[in-house]
């Protein structure tokens, strides 16, 4: 009997490993390998090692396992933000890194402490309460200290799985709960002591889900609109270090220029913060000319650049010049320690820290509505806004095409260009409308409503990408309901637990 003890203090400690290899093997569904089954397999592997540890502590570190190889791989970039474009030290840049990362795996650890606490069946906690756990902590961590929601599962799906049908009906958090639905299926029915009848109805219960996300897809939630707008998004591919620096300000001005005077297209968008300088610095020719480029062209240019003033309020936005009068768009989701500074009393010093400049934005108003240019309705959204689908619909239904205007240059060659524009795939299958994205250094793309990438442009090049976009009318459930809908079927499968959990203690 005293040698099995070895052995099973042995198979406890390789459990937290095998769940860190998990959640890395997770990030593989994502933008750019898009592997989507691995997160499926990812969470089935997990949510079969939850039902193998009846503790909250033991719960809690296979959460927390998973989660930290699921961030330090899925968001590394950070690192490179930090360490090369922000100046910090490498150590101090790894240490903040592995930090940050940490508290994001709080949210699945507190998934494994949680459920380890739910008295309910084995089988309902397995199938239905770690389902509603992990989806529920996606929400949370969507909003929670303003919200950090990049790789949610349900992502990975966009847009070849069949699951991504549940999108525009659900959002990116019902596609997330239906591939937790999946995985605890999956997992319950690898169980060796499972009946063959149980395990067939869980097979048939993951193929009902498939097929009718698949059927989903073939729904037509909007309509198109108008006649077609040509359209020209413009890569500058300034480097991140010479941005901002003065001497080059007046390079990047011509740069865009002549881009934009090459292309005859009737909306014609530049990337975030494109001009380096403030709107009321802008020279009046150079406004004057973008403006005339747009009216020769029958359209409008979209041209990012910081508005106000540093003495005063001022904001990341958008303007556009040419036919229509001009028009702004203020960002309403700013960055904390990118954008600005939470609590400056106690963070102010990481101004000092981090060569950011502009870093005390001002949140523009949340009702903005769509920009009348280019023979479209556009609603605007600059680079962190995409991760947010709920804020994105307030524009909508009148809004007829979206647009994405960003800078990764932040995040050199990592994942983070593929994860962003997967998260702008997911918008247009939320909101069944085409998505524009203007990128400083990539990935610049046209994508359709079944967010498809239709053409791109290689990151890291300067260039032009040129094509002609349809604006869609009506409003699909999710531009109806927002997360409502799935927050009430979360709310009622909840309560359906609470009552099982109930009438067992009666």
């Amino acid at each position: 009997m005293a040698d099995k003890f070895p052995a099973m203090r042995c198979a406890s400690c390789l459990l937290p490993l095998v769940s860190l290899l998990a959640g890395a093997l997770a990030v593989g569904g994502f933008a750019p390998l898009n592997l989507w089954p691995l997160p499926l397999l990812s969470l089935a592997l997990l949510f079969g090692l939850l039902t193998r540890v009846s503790t909250r502590r033991a719960g809690f570190l296979l959460g927390f396992t998973w989660g930290l190889g699921f961030f330090l791989t899925g968001v590394s970039w950070v690192y490179v933000s930090l360490s090369v474009y922000g100046g910090m030290s490498m150590g101090l840049a790894g240490l903040a890194t592995l930090l940050f990362c940490s508290v994001l795996t709080l949210f699945p650890a507190l998934v494994g402490a949680l459920q380890a606490r739910w008295t309910l069946p084995p089988a309902r906690k397995l199938l239905l309460g770690l389902p509603l756990l992990w989806g529920m902590s996606e929400w949370v961590r969507g909003w929670v200290l303003t919200g950090f929601p990049w790789l949610n599962l349900g992502y990975s799906q966009v847009p070849a799985s069949p699951l991504a049908g549940y999108a525009p009906v659900l959002g990116v958090y019902g596609v997330s709960f239906v591939m937790a639905l999946i995985a605890a299926l999956l997992a319950w029915s690898l169980s060796p002591l499972r009946r063959p009848a149980l395990r067939a109805w869980a097979i048939a219960a993951m193929l009902a889900l498939g097929v009718g996300g698949q059927a989903l897809r073939g729904i037509v939630w909007t309509t198109p609109i108008g006649a077609p707008t040509s359209v020209a998004l413009l890569q500058g591919n300034i480097p991140q270090d010479m941005k901002w620096q003065p001497d080059k300000t007046r390079a990047t001005l011509d740069s865009y220029a002549r881009m934009a005077a090459a292309s005859p297209a009737q909306l014609i968008v530049l990337p975030e913060t494109a001009l380096p300088l403030f709107e009321s610095a802008l020279p009046d020719a150079y406004r004057a000319q973008l403006a005339a480029i747009g009216e020769k062209n029958g359209g409008d240019i979209l041209a990012g650049l910081p508005t106000g003033s540093l003495d005063g309020a001022y904001y990341n936005s958008v303007v556009s010049l040419g036919r229509a009068a001009s028009q702004h768009y203020h960002k309403t989701h700013l960055v904390p320690f990118g954008e600005y500074i939470p609590l400056k009393a106690v963070w102010g010093w990481v101004i000092t820290v981090l060569h950011i400049p502009l870093s005390d934005f001002a949140r523009g108003e949340i009702d903005q509505r769509p920009l009348a240019i280019g023979g479209q309705q556009v609603a605007v959204n600059i680079c962190y806004e995409d991760a947010f689908g709920e804020e994105i619909i307030r524009q909508l239904p009148a809004a007829t095409v979206l647009v994405n205007v960003s800078n990764l240059a932040w995040f050199g060659d990592s994942f983070a260009p593929w994860q962003h524009a997967q998260m702008s795939q997911m918008r247009a299958l939320e909101t069944g409308r085409m998505m524009l994205r203007a990128t400083n250094t990539g990935l610049t793309a046209i994508i359709d409503p079944q967010g498809r990438l239709l053409a791109s442009l290689p990151p890291f090049t300067s260039g032009s990408l040129g094509g002609s976009i349809q604006g869609y009318a009506g409003s699909t459930p999710y531009v109806r309901w927002g997360n409502a809908a799935v927050l009430v079927l979360w709310g009622l499968l909840g309560m359906g637990l609470l009552l099982t959990r109930l009438k067992r203690r009666l």
